[in-house]
């Protein structure tokens, strides 16, 4: 029995999907855990407690208070007793509250007084899955450390095909499984830990070029990208120094380090500190080729004529971290061409020295500056190419990740 003297929190919401949790509690008990459920209100019209209390051996929770008795179900005591939160099915209704602290039943009480980890195996139908705000919302739940169990393809309860089904319970119960296990083998062991004891530099974000007091120049860079990667890679167990420009998205994750800079050569600096105790660097920043050669103490006035600068080169960060690197360390940068995109992108990886360059393409359509998907080919060192169709950014941040995990193997 692979989860002997595991004890789960199994809570269960208002969703169709709720019939997949009996099976679960029988797997997760058939594996040794001790298993105690809390309901919503509304998770009670798809499955009935008696059901899940048979199953699960212990009294199915809903309430705060025992109205026979006036018992009280203390949500603190649930939070410190658990080994592991886990909430399947999880509606998209569940996911707000969570990420917003609302904490109206026992179940988002105890999410929120919690101190173990938490996994979320989303259930719903495809439009809702996909609409901007409950992406957000996961969004949130991920920087917090929760660990989101994407919901499958396929035929959901509305007749319509999509993404949305909770994951089978049997792949939630290895997931689980693994996740108890970081030495464990297969895919779902790989999935929750192939970078754990690892350290990873990333760059995010673009820089901010003073021309005075007042003005900078910069470029539209949104570190959107390099803060999706950052979290992928914490949420799989490196610890990770997240070298960052001024931006509004923002990231907070217990093994993530976030080091804020201004200008190019803050980050220039910054890499060069952090690099040489890194296992690989992913240079997501867009980061200025050009920076002016005078700053101007005041505020430059309006005048009648043109205003000219004078700008000089800045120090080209991915050159100099491949000049340093070290035997064994991965090193991979991003191109974003607008012309002969996988030549200029090949010429970058090689006199850069890198192992492998993401390309991205300001022609694609759903690619680009502030938006949330992107569309990328991966670039080798051998010439390979892999391209990608496009994605959210958590997920094409998935496939980066991916490529440097076969690489640091």
């Amino acid at each position: 029995m692979q989860l002997e003297g595991k004890k789960i929190i199994l809570g269960i919401t208002g969703s169709i999907a709720a019939y997949k949790s009996a099976v679960l509690i029988r797997l997760l008990v058939k594996e040794g855990a001790t298993v105690k459920v809390i309901m919503t209100p509304l998770a009670k019209e798809f499955i009935t407690p008696v059901t899940l209390a048979t199953l699960s051996r212990n009294t199915v929770l809903s309430e705060f208070f025992s109205y026979d008795d006036g018992y009280w179900n203390s949500h603190v005591d649930l939070g410190i007793w658990a080994d592991l939160m886990l909430i399947a099915p999880a509606s998209a209704n569940t996911m707000a509250k969570m990420a917003h602290g609302v904490c109206e039943n026992l179940l988002l009480t105890t999410y929120l007084s919690a101190r173990c980890p938490v996994m979320i195996a989303p259930a719903m139908d495809l439009d809702m899955f996909s609409h901007p705000a409950t992406l957000k919302n996961m969004d949130i739940l991920r920087e917090r450390g929760d660990v989101i169990i994407e919901p499958s393809s396929g035929e959901l309860a509305s007749g319509l095909s999509g993404k949305g089904r909770m994951e089978e319970p049997e792949m939630i119960v290895r997931m689980l499984i693994s996740f108890f296990d970081p030495q464990g083998s297969g895919s779902e062991a790989d999935r929750f830990h192939d970078m754990l004891g690892k350290k990873i530099l990333v760059t995010a974000g673009p820089t901010h070029e003073s021309i005075d007091p007042v003005r900078y120049i910069g470029n539209h860079s949104s570190g959107k990208m390099g803060y999706a990667i950052a979290r992928e890679l914490a949420g799989r167990g490196a610890e990770v120094i997240l070298v960052s420009g001024p931006v509004s998205v923002d990231v907070r994750h217990t093994r993530i380090n976030v080091v804020n800079v201004g200008p190019a050569s803050e980050m220039l600096a910054e890499c060069l500190k952090w690099f040489p105790e890194c296992n690989a660097c992913v240079m997501a920043a867009a980061v200025a080729d050009y920076t002016p050669v005078l700053r101007q103490e005041k505020k430059i006035k309006r005048g009648s004529g043109g205003l000219y600068l004078e700008m000089q080169p800045t120090v080209d960060i991915l050159r100099e971290l491949g000049k340093i690197r070290q035997k064994g360390q991965i090193l991979a940068g991003f191109a974003l061409e607008t012309d002969n995109e996988k030549a200029n992108a090949q010429k970058k990886l090689h006199n850069k020295n890198l192992d492998f360059i993401v390309l991205n393409s300001l022609k694609e359509k759903g690619a680009g500056f502030h938006l949330d998907t992107n569309r990328i080919s991966i670039i080798g060192r051998d010439g390979s190419v892999i391209d990608y169709a496009l994605k959210t950014k958590r997920e094409v941040a998935a496939d980066i990740v991916n490529h440097l995990s076969t690489l640091m193997k």
